[in-house]
């Protein structure tokens, strides 16, 4: 194992949380360490949102690189907005899947 290992932050669609469940599992034990959004029962406030959605790009800000989680390609507004944010720090972004639209598409990582 690297002097410190990699950290990834695992962005996706909330509809997608057993997903990103299984992309932390199989992160870590390939010795990565993920950052993942919280997970949330129920709705929360537009404060609640916005304070979630700062912590998170605080979370891009320390991974070394983005992992998009998108099962059929599905990249939601408030994904493309941590995907623009994460390539505009520099950050590395790969996806599980083939974005369906341009929303992910225009770096050529997969």
């Amino acid at each position: 194992m690297p002097a410190r290992p990699d950290i990834v932050c695992i962005c996706g669609s909330a509809r997608f949380v057993a997903e990103m469940r299984d992309a932390v599992r199989d992160l870590t034990l390939r010795g990565i360490i993920p950052l993942a959004p919280a997970e949330m029962d129920g709705a929360v406030s537009a404060e609640q949102k916005a304070h979630l959605d700062a912590l998170h790009r605080h979370k891009i800000d320390l991974a070394d690189r983005v992992l998009v989680v998108n099962p059929g390609g599905y990249v939601g507004a408030s994904t493309a907005s941590e995907i623009a944010y994460a390539r505009a720090a520099g950050k590395p972004v790969s996806f599980t899947d083939q974005p369906e639209d341009a929303a992910g598409a225009d770096n050529g990582e997969s």
